[in-house]
């Protein structure tokens, strides 16, 4: 299974590294960033599943990237846990106001960080598998387990649809065959690679009368990513 990735905003290296290291520790994919700038970059093209947002950074201030986040139907979705020296009330209600789904203060501890991460990670991830996805007239709804091409059904098996689910719940990101087996059948299932391979044609198959089958996309030497982009190793 793949691990969850973690994005660590914060101006100091230090409390970047302490953060890296036990986050490495409980099994964490570990992203950093020492600005807003750099932070919004990498949360656009690297989709992290959470980021950690310090308060005050140089330039745009922690509380002013993670209201553009939630402003942005790009990022909207990607939850925030403010970890801040910033300990009054005021402050507390402000970051949760501006959309944040937890607050904690400096100095932390390690054990208490990690629980917490769990914890949203838990409830983000409950909420986004009963909200439908729509990726430029793309629908797939994981409560009805329909999906649609600009209102039209589309049809296809239920492994190619759990592919697709998986696919455009982890857009942009690169799989090799093991890691999809892994994902969609499971890790205790044995089936070979190269099963993957005639579950991604029978997908695009499906997709491409509705002409969406160019967003599942071959990384050679790799395996296959969901993106809408225009592949440049397909």
């Amino acid at each position: 299974m793949s691990r969850n990735r973690i994005l660590i905003v914060d101006d100091e290296p230090a409390i970047r590294e302490m953060v890296a290291v036990a986050l490495e520790l409980a099994d964490f994919d570990v992203l950093e960033a020492e600005n807003a700038q750099v932070a919004h970059e990498r949360i656009v093209d690297e989709r992290p599943d959470l980021v950690l947002l310090d308060w005050m950074l140089p330039s745009v201030s922690g509380i002013e990237l993670a209201r553009r986040l939630k402003r942005e139907d790009a990022t909207t979705e990607v939850p925030i846990i403010m970890l801040t020296a910033k300990s009054e009330e005021d402050n507390k209600i402000q970051g949760l106001d501006v959309g944040a789904d937890d607050y904690i203060t400096k100095p932390f501890s390690t054990r208490e960080l990690i629980a917490r991460i769990k914890a949203v990670l838990r409830r983000s991830s409950v909420a986004a598998a009963e909200k439908a996805i729509d990726v430029e007239g793309l629908c797939l709804d994981p409560v009805s387990h329909r999906i649609s091409a600009h209102g039209n059904p589309v049809d296809m098996g239920p492994t190619e649809y759990r592919l697709l689910e998986f696919f455009m719940s982890h857009q942009e990101r690169a799989y090799s065959r093991t890691q999809l087996l892994d994902q969609v059948w499971g890790a205790n299932v044995y089936v070979e690679d190269r099963t993957i391979d005639v579950h991604i044609r029978r997908l695009r198959k499906a997709l491409a009368p509705h002409g969406f089958d160019g967003f599942i996309q071959t990384v050679r030497g790799t395996g296959y990513r969901f993106s809408v982009k225009t592949s440049q190793a397909s």
